[in-house]
Parts: C-alpha cells; structure tokens; sequence
C-alpha cells in the first residue's frame, strides 16, 4: 500500500516546488504528448530520446529533492507489467538478426522439477517480503529446468532472441517508467488545492460550452488527494483483520472472496463517511458549487514559470521534427 505514490505530496521548497502549478501542469502534458509522440522502434536515435527522457527525469528528481527510493517504490507496483510487456516484445517480434536462440524440453524430468518448485514456492512465498520479484525468479527457473533437463522428452519448443524484439521490449519499458516517473513528479510536488487551481485554470475554455469546468477540478483534485488516504485506511483495516486472525496471504480462494468482501464493505463505508464530512466541512465554509471564488494566494507568471514552459515547447518541437523527418 505504501507503494502507491499518486496523490502523495512531499514538502519541500525546491525550485519544482515553487513553479507555477499550471505551468508543472502544463508542461506535464506536453511531456506525455511528446513521450508518447515517439515510435516505438529498435532504431538507435528513438531508444536514445527515451533514455535521454529518463536521465532528465532523474536529474528533476534529484533537483526537486525528491528521495530517488521514493520514485522507485512507485514503479513497484507495475513491476509484473513491466516484466510482462518486456518478454512479451522480446520473444515474440521475429523481426532483425537473430542474437540467440533457446531450446526447451517438456519432458518427465522437467514437469517433475516443475512441481518441486511449485511445492516450494507456495511453502516458501509467506517468508518473502518481495512477492513479485520471487515469482519472477521461480518463472525464471521453470524456463531453465526445461532447457538443462531434456531426459524422457515429450514435446519440444524454442524462443528465439532477436535484436528488434530486445530493443522494442527495452523502449516500451523505459517509455512507462517514464510515464509514471513524471506524472508522480506532479503529485510530488503539487498540493491538492494548486493542482485543483492548475486543471480549473488549464480547462477554462471549456466554460464557453458550458462545461462544469470547476465541478471537474474539484472532483479530480479530490480523487487524487484521497487516493493515499484510502489506501492508508484499508491498510488498517487490513492489520486490524490480521491482528484477529485473517490471513490474505496464505488462504484459499473461496475464504480469499470472502475476506476481501469483508475489506471493502468498511472501506466502502468509511468512503462514504469521509465523503459526507467533507461535504459538510466545504459548506460550512461556504463553498458552493459554480458560485465566483476568490482565493488566498495569487499567482503570477514568473521567468522560471516561462522557462519551463520554453524547453517543454522546444522539447516537444524537436520531437515532431524528428517525427517528420524520421
């Protein structure tokens, strides 16, 4: 749960911080658009673009002051998806120079291995604190049990490695990390209310066709801002559960449905509560929906705040040229 980090802001006071929250919102949607604007290729100058946007990132991240084990964690819980897309491209684009090639054997030996880690991994699994990573291990190892234990053969398959399939697989991992490496530089560094102010004011147009643009705002900024407080609820839950004896971990998947039905009829209900409190803690504060609003602190457009904006600009620019030109 505490892997989750959108919606989570950290305090701080660095030059990220102090930008413009519609400029950070801004130039977070140009970044996308440019990312996103890459083909996905095994071409050389693609996959150099996508690592030269991964080591700007760090180099924001370091710069904003934001813990680099914190972005890490937030790449945790898309690691099984990471690692799918990944072997996904790799094995199955048969497209260049073939780099190596794998034989594998379905045979008694290797199903009887197979089982063994089976037995072991669900006996071993609760003493692991990094759930994925070891089940990737144990895939890993059923692959290698097939190629080094060819004894009594009864079907045989091979996996073919080829530089485009390793190149693409390489681009669309580095292209999500990226993803989610900018837009939780945003929540990092942008408290609720400035990123509800950014998306009212970026979406201000759309008044003229008499959209609720400030109904809008209101609810995303809300969903962000309590995406961490209900996962910190349910994590409670989830321990005050545990402390009476529920085990989510190790159970079978009837008493699994059973336990995760009595998980979310009190998160579901504390949704509620929290939403009704908070209703009456804006009315009573006079807040009324699509009423004109003043507020407390004013921004203006500063040299940083067009800065940004310029190599966001120019970044997005070249990105269409070599587009074009590519």
């Amino acid at each position: 749960m505490n892997n989750i980090t959108l919606g989570q802001y950290i305090p701080g006071d660095s030059w990220l911080h102090r930008l413009d929250p519609r400029i950070k919102l801004f130039s977070l949607v140009i970044l996308l658009v440019g990312t996103f604007i890459i083909p996905i290729s095994a071409d050389l100058i693609p996959i150099i673009t996508m690592v030269a946007i991964f080591l700007g990132m760090m180099i924001l991240t370091a710069s904003a002051g934001i813990p680099i084990k914190k972005v890490i964690n937030g790449l945790r819980p898309i690691v099984f998806l990471l690692t799918f897309t990944f072997f996904i491209q790799l094995f199955f684009i048969t497209e260049g120079e073939l780099l190596v090639s794998f034989d594998f054997y379905l045979s008694v030996a290797s199903i009887g291995a197979i089982l063994i880690l089976f037995v072991f991994y669900n006996w071993s699994k609760k003493y692991i604190k990094f759930r994925i990573l070891y089940f990737l291990l144990i895939v890993g190892l059923i692959f290698f049990v097939q190629a080094v234990l060819p004894y009594i053969s009864l079907y045989t398959y091979k996996l073919d490695v080829y530089d485009q399939g390793l190149l693409r697989a390489g681009f669309i991992f580095i292209r999500i990390t990226n993803v989610i490496i900018m837009t939780s530089l945003l929540t990092f560094t942008t408290m609720t209310t400035d990123l509800n102010y950014a998306i009212e004011s970026l979406l201000k147009p759309l008044k003229w066709i008499k959209v609720p643009v400030d109904v809008i705002a209101m609810m995303l900024s809300l969903t962000l801002r309590y995406i961490p407080t209900l996962l910190g609820e349910t994590e409670k839950i989830m321990k005050a559960q545990a402390s009476r004896g529920v085990d989510f971990k190790e159970s079978k998947f009837k008493d699994k449905v059973v336990q995760i039905i009595s998980l979310l009829i009190p998160v579901f209900v504390i949704s509620f509560k929290r939403a009704e409190d908070l209703g009456n803690a804006m009315e009573v504060r006079g807040y009324v929906i699509g009423a004109k609003r003043t507020k407390i602190d004013q921004y203006k457009i500063g040299f940083k705040d067009i800065m940004a904006v310029f190599v966001v600009t120019l970044f997005l620019a070249i990105i269409i040229m070599m587009r074009i030109i590519g």
